[in-house]
């Protein structure tokens, strides 16, 4: 079956000193593990075709069809605090871009078919297990409601990579919205580009902030719109319990989607202070700094469009500190806000504050599984379940069972039928999360024993998070204390 994608390849477009071409590797032995077909119809690609040899092929890294024009982009950014000034796609390739159903431009990028301009010591390729991991917590975060990066395909190549030890060898077919990130801005900031930064902010604005191209000053009213957009990605993070583990600003998109599952985590118990990432020593980039860590990013971008904002140095730092500082109400109004959803209350930031918080401090006194938790609120709000059963999730109960009554009571202001809160908590509290020792599992199991019935049946549960029933039930559950996953490792 003849392959044919149409491509709009707007990036490429941009001037030689954005990006480096691209050759990726061509796999021995492409084997498809798993293809979103969903996914490939909101983009408008056959999905019978992509399954096909010459569908593999592209997949894998093999030839591609006409009209792709595969590319590295430049980026620099901080890491763990620190600036590296040149990074880059160093084991990705940016082989097009496609208009979807909806006229959006997206990218599709593999990631893992070799080495770049911007490899540096690196081999360029992706193990199988980071790339399972990435398919299933990308795509699960998407069937959760949250803006990310999505999956098209995972690819074994048929070789192995060396890492502690040598591992099959795969590549995955992420799509974006775009791949413009903090770092991309600062590339270009650093070395002194502001033609550079005019050309990549208004790209930017065509493509993902169109509303903000009539604005009188566009690029404040664009830096407004990506601090607007990340305050209600890290709320939704923090409502399903997600720690992205390595929140560098080359790994913060400007477009407001998850991006780089890398050593990322959703939690079990509820922990502020949860790190799960083996390369966060220091706590950096722990569940509950992830705001603070946002906000730092952003103040990041505003130093790069400074130039753009107004030719005054000190008019341009007033509007972006102005600017910045409405990330923390942003931030608080959808923090607070979906969890008083989460409670079966209307809002969360106002009346219903205080006994969101008092919610979090009986979790955490608890050691309560944050997902179970809030689901079974359903149960305890419909009759389902008594007190005792939801209790029974904490440890220390004292806090749980005190906050009960005053729960209850807020329930009853709304007016809302016991039976109609039970499906409203249903429908916004998951049953199912990727969890870390499931993941392990899967991974476990495909490396080991090349089965990856486990990795189908786990991305098959995630795509309907909020649905329970017997045949998912053991996907439910917390780990036992010998399953728990104590460090995420990125993989590269």
């Amino acid at each position: 079956m003849t392959l044919a994608i149409a491509f709009d390849n707007s990036y490429a477009r941009l001037p030689a000193r954005f990006f480096a071409t691209a050759r990726p590797d061509v796999a021995p032995a492409p084997r498809l593990l798993r293809l979103n077909a969903a996914l490939a119809g909101e983009l408008g690609l056959d999905p019978q075709a992509l399954a096909s040899p010459d569908g593999i092929a592209m997949l894998s890294g093999g030839p591609l069809p006409s009209g792709a024009r595969p590319i590295a982009l430049a980026y620099a950014g901080h890491q763990f605090g620190h600036f590296v000034p040149d990074l880059g796609d160093g084991r990705a390739a940016l082989i097009g871009e496609v208009l979807d159903r909806q006229g959006r431009h997206r990218d599709l990028q593999l990631k893992g078919s070799g080495r770049t301009v911007f490899s540096r010591r690196g081999d360029g390729k992706a193990a199988l297990g980071p790339v399972l991991r990435e398919y299933i917590v990308s795509e699960a975060m998407a069937a959760l409601g949250l803006p990310t990066t999505r999956t098209l395909a995972a690819v074994a190549t048929g070789e192995a990579v060396q890492r502690d030890q040598p591992l099959p060898g795969a590549v995955l077919t992420r799509v974006a919205l775009s791949h413009v990130r903090v770092g991309t801005f600062q590339y270009f900031a650093h070395r002194g580009d502001v033609d550079g930064l005019r050309l990549l902010a208004d790209h930017v604005i065509d493509r993902l902030y169109p509303e903000v191209a009539s604005a009188p000053n566009r690029y404040a009213a664009l830096y407004a719109a990506v601090v607007e957009r990340q305050a209600h990605l890290v709320a939704g993070w923090l409502g399903v319990g997600f720690i992205h583990g390595v929140m560098n600003t080359d790994n913060m998109a400007v477009s407001g989607e998850t991006i780089d599952y890398g050593p990322c985590a959703f939690m079990d118990d509820y922990d502020p202070a949860r790190v799960l990432s083996s390369i966060d020593h220091q706590g950096r980039y722990a569940y509950g700094n992830q705001p603070q860590i946002a906000q730092w990013n952003l103040a990041r971008l505003a130093e790069c469009l400074l130039p753009l904002i107004d030719a005054d140095h000190d008019t341009a730092v007033r509007t972006a500190v102005e600017t910045l500082s409405a990330f923390a109400t942003s931030f608080e109004a959808a923090y607070f806000g979906g969890l008083g959803r989460k409670l079966g209350l209307a809002d969360g930031n106002g009346a219903d504050r205080p006994l969101v918080v008092a919610v979090l401090k009986a979790l955490a006194a608890g050691k309560a599984d944050f997902t179970l938790a809030f689901r079974r609120l359903a149960d305890l709000a419909d009759g389902t379940i008594d007190d005792d059963r939801w209790l029974a999730l904490f440890a220390r109960q004292d806090e749980a069972r005190a906050l009960l009554p005053e729960w209850r009571q807020r329930l009853a202001a709304t007016g809302q039928a016991p039976a109609a809160i039970g499906r409203a908590l249903r429908a916004i509290n998951p049953i199912l999360i990727p969890r870390n020792h499931q993941i392990e599992a899967v991974i476990a199991a495909a490396v080991e024993w090349d089965d990856f019935r486990p990795f189908h049946r786990l991305a098959d549960a995630l795509a309907t998070p909020f649905d329970e029933t017997p045949a998912t039930a053991d996907l439910a559950l917390p780990p036992r204390p010998e399953e728990r996953v104590t460090a995420t490792f990125c993989g590269t």
